[in-house]
């Protein structure tokens, strides 16, 4: 296996995380003082924030679109009532990595600050005879995007709703039937300042994150809240990537655990390594 289709590839991994991560406490600190606060907005989406984050888990959907590229599209579960977590499948063909796995899916897990991949075990180099290919966070967003990432669950849906409910020119779009369900339309425009740490995630073009996003200075998050105050669809846009959610099931998510690290090989330096010379 050649490293260059490796990095490639591993480059996709920011869509998934990027699909549900929000703004951080920073960020949400400074947007609260400028944020015109319409009550009816803001006790919608703090009901719908409190609800979503006591339940810590739901079944999701992801589609995640850039330009000049195909969807991937994603099923499985995000977890964050003990820690931000994953376990989804993609399809192979649209991620790009037929050379690493032959099924039309491929099972993806983000645990404990690390991507694993399901893929086939491969003749030679670090995946010779692996089941998984693991790569650390850092190595897709930097080590600066990584703590951001990482710290206080801010990968999960609740976190991104949390800085929706503060971000600035909050605006009700109204009813409309998402999935079969009547929900209600937000939208919200977070600038460079209110993405707080997160702008060392989003915004270094030469991280294999900001280089997928364009160096993202700003985004764009839109939410249809459902009857039982539950997000029935969440989309982002950050930079020139599109990300969906919707929303199956909540808190009926299996614990998601690390495959042994016997069965791992780690592609994680290596990454590094090869983003640092291009």
């Amino acid at each position: 296996m050649k490293l260059k289709y490796t990095a490639a590839c591993v480059g996709l991994t920011a869509a998934a995380m990027v699909a549900v991560t929000g703004c951080g406490s920073d960020g949400v600190q400074r947007a609260a003082d400028v944020v015109d606060k319409s009550d009816a907005i803001m006790a919608a989406l703090a009901r719908a924030t409190d609800r979503t984050e006591n339940l810590g888990s739901a079944e999701v959907r992801i589609s995640t679109a850039t330009a000049g590229t195909a969807p991937i599209t994603m099923e499985g579960t995000y977890s964050w009532g003990a820690g931000y977590a994953f376990d989804v499948e993609m399809d192979t063909k649209a991620a790009q990595m037929q050379l690493l796995q032959d099924a039309p899916t491929m099972r993806m897990l983000f645990v404990d600050g690390a991507y694993y991949y399901d893929v086939d075990p491969q003749r030679s180099g670090p995946l010779k005879g692996k089941e998984w290919m693991k790569v650390d966070a850092s190595a897709v967003f930097g080590e600066k995007g990584a703590q951001a990432f990482s710290g206080g669950g801010g990968g999960s849906p609740a976190a991104s709703m949390k800085s929706l409910k503060y971000a600035k020119n909050v605006k009700d779009l109204g009813k409309e039937t998402v999935d079969g369900q009547s929900t209600t339309h937000y939208r919200a425009e977070l600038d460079q300042a209110q993405l707080g740490k997160f702008k060392d995630a989003y915004g270094d073009a030469d991280s294999l994150a900001g280089s997928i996003t364009g160096g993202a200075t700003s985004m764009t998050m839109d939410i249809w809240v459902g009857g039982k105050d539950l997000p029935v669809r969440l989309k982002q846009r950050i930079g020139t990537m599109t990300v969906t959610m919707d929303f199956e099931k909540f808190g009926r998510t299996a614990v998601v655990k690390a495959p042994p690290a016997a069965e791992t090989g780690d592609l994680s330096d290596a990454l590094k390594d090869a983003a640092a010379k291009q």
